[in-house]
């Protein structure tokens, strides 16, 4: 692939600012989610800080050779309501998040030292292409509902008040009712898509750096006009967008940081309370491990460098493990190398490492920034559906384009991708107690234990 800008391209200032919002649209979503799915009042402008420092590390451990942003990691949403559910009060649970988070870090820091002195090679022998090919494609595979999910709801949401009886006495439920209508939210979605893939394909290259700022702001614009109409005729299924997000809105906002809230808590941190949070995060920070490989080794293969080699994977994994511990102690969310800011590098050929740090900084400036994170809280969630069915299908194509050089004929290649994706499409995934093993996760170990098996040779 012929990339615009290289890994050591700096674009004009100007520019560079917009392409860094690019990369931030596309991962922002995702990294803002986490905290509000584990709740306990974590803050998501705390995490997209933390994303941010956590993505510097990374950057600067790989010697600025990987474009890659890092921001939350789904894989320790169990872990870290295993923090919280442990833990003997709310703060106490916040410095679980920092130590369960460096528990984490310290696997990558520990199987960085192995890589460093047994090389890599090992790793192309257990994980070769027939084995990462097709779980890259499972990555983006195993996205493919949650972004038509997402391309058929709206945001706007409105209180349905009803009735139920608890303890012998009726009281009021308050719920939450999605009113906008999913075709329309379709459309707003597709509206964002074609005119991302239009642009991408056929606009000239200034365009072409930007398809998803385009796909964005239009699917938004289609959705607002049918929001206003909505609002003007009182009829609810236009009502797309939620602009409630916007009331009482200050321009600057001081982030509630983990670390500020987990200190009032030390004090309640005993050793049992420790020992749950290690067998919590470690298992899953393996997990992860082979979900780094499979990042990298996408990335490797669209800027047609090898990053496991140069800059080396030891340093890709200290960058990742340390920028994680980094993170969570201002954002309580550890970090992970994202596929959408992979795919966004494919998408628009701009591997500019430049790119990946300004997007850096801003996201550590725009956590402070209130209107700013409130305009991305207000993207309909079919907008952002729209763009991801992009996103995660490249994540997707380029693990299948990895398969395009094994042979297939063989049947120990054969038979290693087709458990890889029947694992993964099927979603299957184990769960040890509060440790679940993800379909990718479980898709990957039964890869290579499929290629191990059947690559041993006859007697």
């Amino acid at each position: 692939m012929k990339l615009y800008y290289d890994i050591h391209d700096k674009p004009k200032f100007g520019q560079m600012i917009i392409y860094a919002f690019q990369q931030l649209l596309a991962i922002m979503a995702a990294t803002l989610v986490v905290p509000i799915i584990v709740g306990n009042g974590m803050q998501p402008t705390a995490a997209l800080f933390g994303a941010g420092i956590g993505t510097l590390v990374y950057v600067l451990f790989t010697k600025m050779r990987s474009p890659v942003f890092l921001g939350s990691s789904f894989a320790f949403l169990g872990s870290m309501a295993a923090a919280f559910a442990g833990a003997v009060s709310v703060q106490a649970g916040y410095m679980g998040l920092i130590i369960g988070a460096i528990f984490a870090g310290l696997v990558y820091v520990v199987i960085a030292l192995i890589v460093k002195f047994a090389g890599v090679n090992w790793i192309d022998k257990l994980m070769p292409k027939q084995v990462i090919g097709p779980t890259v494609a499972i990555i983006g595979l195993s996205l493919a509902a949650n972004a038509i999910g997402d391309l058929k709801s709206g945001e706007y949401m409105v209180e349905a008040i009803g009735q139920a009886i608890q303890d012998g006495a009726i009281v009021e439920t308050v719920s939450m009712v999605q009113t906008a209508n999913p075709l329309l939210c379709i459309l707003c979605g597709l509206v964002a898509l074609f005119v991302t893939m239009l642009c991408s394909t056929y606009g000239k290259k200034g365009v072409k750096l930007i398809p998803f700022i385009i796909g964005i702001l239009s699917g938004y614009a289609v959705a607002a006009i049918l929001t206003v109409i909505g609002i003007k005729t009182g009829n609810d299924a236009l009502r797309i967008i939620d602009f409630s997000v916007f009331n009482n809105l200050s321009i600057f906002a001081l982030p509630d940081f983990t670390f500020l809230t987990a200190m009032k808590g030390i004090k309640e941190i005993d050793g049992a309370y420790i020992g749950s949070l290690a067998v919590a995060y470690v298992p899953v920070a393996f997990v992860v491990f082979a979900e780094h490989i499979a990042d990298h080794k996408n990335i490797s293969s669209i800027i047609e460098k090898d990053l496991l080699r140069d800059p080396g994977l030891h340093r890709t994994l200290l960058g990742d493990g340390v920028g994680s511990m980094v993170g969570a102690i201002f954002g309580g969310c550890p970090n992970t190398t994202y596929g959408e800011s992979v795919a966004c590098v494919a998408i628009t050929r701009n591997a500019s490492v430049y790119t990946i740090i300004t997007a850096a900084v801003l996201s550590m400036l725009i956590a402070f920034f209130s209107p700013f994170v409130a305009f991305v809280n207000s993207i309909p969630s079919c907008v952002m559906g729209g763009i991801c069915m992009a996103l995660y299908g490249f994540i997707a194509v380029s693990g299948l384009k990895m398969v395009q050089t094994v042979d297939l004929e063989d049947n120990r290649n054969l038979f290693t991708v087709s458990v890889i994706l029947i694992a993964g499409i099927g979603g299957l995934a184990i769960s040890f107690g509060k440790i679940t093993l993800t379909a990718v996760a479980c898709a990957l170990i039964l890869g290579i234990i499929t290629n191990l098996v059947l690559s041993k040779k006859k007697a």
